[in-house]
């Protein structure tokens, strides 16, 4: 069986990562609550108890106030630091009183944004660090400046990016002396176009693709992790109840509640390990801060190793709407 890339590379072997995007409270300046540290503290003992040893962060989530907690969490198990991988993602800057929301690959903002975002944790450096989005005004020289200053003060040990083709991860690359390590992207059961752009290929039904050619391919060949956001797709398959959800959908959430009461396991477990199946050995990166919910993904490993190739694609076939063409 294949390895994760960064398994490969010796730094990490955690197949599922935890997203802290839902911790840390409100999308507001007003202040993390007592509520809001027990529901982070809950979500992360969840989700060291079933062996998830990574945890993905960005400067933004919860205006840097998912990092803050957590900081917190860290202050008080101390020894939790040397056990887990501390991923974080920078260049969105949002709208102010001036300025319009936008990204920033800028040496000096890249290297003020992992400053703040080590100083919210409460660490001396960062595992992997991650571009967030495409910035159209980015000049690979420049970021390779930054990551250079970074990797030499010891700040950040491996760079990757988020949200990226492979053109563009091959443009920095140029530029880079040391490899991209990650890809995360947008990846589940619900949002297909990564399976999509590959077999529409020829087919007019594949023209509204919104997945770039060759991306899967590239990060398999250079040994990339593929990390997949929203990979539980907002609960769609897995007890969130939406009335007015389209047919493949309900239908779809069915057939992984009967794989789920077959294979003894739980919808969240099925859907992460469909997602695991494929072989680009896809890292899910759950977003959930329900406790439940994370030891619900814990057997999602074991699911990935036991589906069959033909439940996989009853899967896909459900939820495209559509056979195979």
């Amino acid at each position: 069986m294949r390895i994760m890339p960064l398994e490969k590379r010796g730094i990490s072997n955690s197949r599922v990562v935890f997203g802290c995007m839902g911790i840390g409270g409100e999308w507001t300046s007003a202040p993390a609550t007592k509520e809001d540290y027990l529901i982070a503290e809950k979500a992360v003992e969840a989700a060291l108890s079933i062996g998830i040893t990574m945890f993905d962060h960005a400067d933004i989530y919860k205006r840097g106030k998912s990092e803050s907690v957590f900081g917190e969490i860290l202050k008080k198990r101390p020894d939790l630091r040397d056990q887990i991988i501390l991923q974080s993602k920078c260049g969105i800057r949002f709208q102010d009183d001036v300025n319009p929301q936008r990204f920033d690959f800028s040496k000096g903002h890249i290297i003020n944004s992992v400053d703040g975002i080590l100083g919210r944790l409460g660490v001396e450096h960062l595992d992997v660090l991650l571009l967030h989005r495409p910035d159209p005004l980015m000049e690979p020289e420049e970021i390779a400046e930054a990551f250079n200053q970074l990797r030499s003060a010891g700040k950040v040990r491996h760079f990757g990016v988020s949200n990226m083709t492979s053109a563009q991860m091959r443009f920095i690359q140029n530029s880079l002396p040391v490899p991209l390590v990650v890809n995360q992207l947008e990846m589940s059961l619900a949002s297909l176009d990564w399976v999509e752009q590959g077999i529409l290929v020829n087919q007019k039904a594949g023209v509204g693709i919104n997945f770039a050619d060759g991306i899967l391919e590239h990060c398999q060949m250079a040994d990339v992790q593929i990390q997949a956001w929203g990979p539980l797709a907002q609960g769609k398959f897995s007890g969130r109840v939406i009335e007015d959800a389209p047919d493949t959908i309900k239908k779809t959430a069915a057939l992984v509640q009967k794989m789920a009461n077959e294979k003894e396991s739980t919808p969240e477990s099925i859907v992460l390990g469909w997602l695991m199946k494929h072989p680009a050995r896809i890292q899910p990166v759950i977003g959930t801060s329900s406790a439940e919910r994370v030891l619900a993904c814990q057997d999602a490993v074991r699911i990935s190793e036991i589906m069959t190739r033909e439940e996989w694609y009853t899967l896909l076939e459900s939820s495209r709407g559509a056979r195979m063409p």
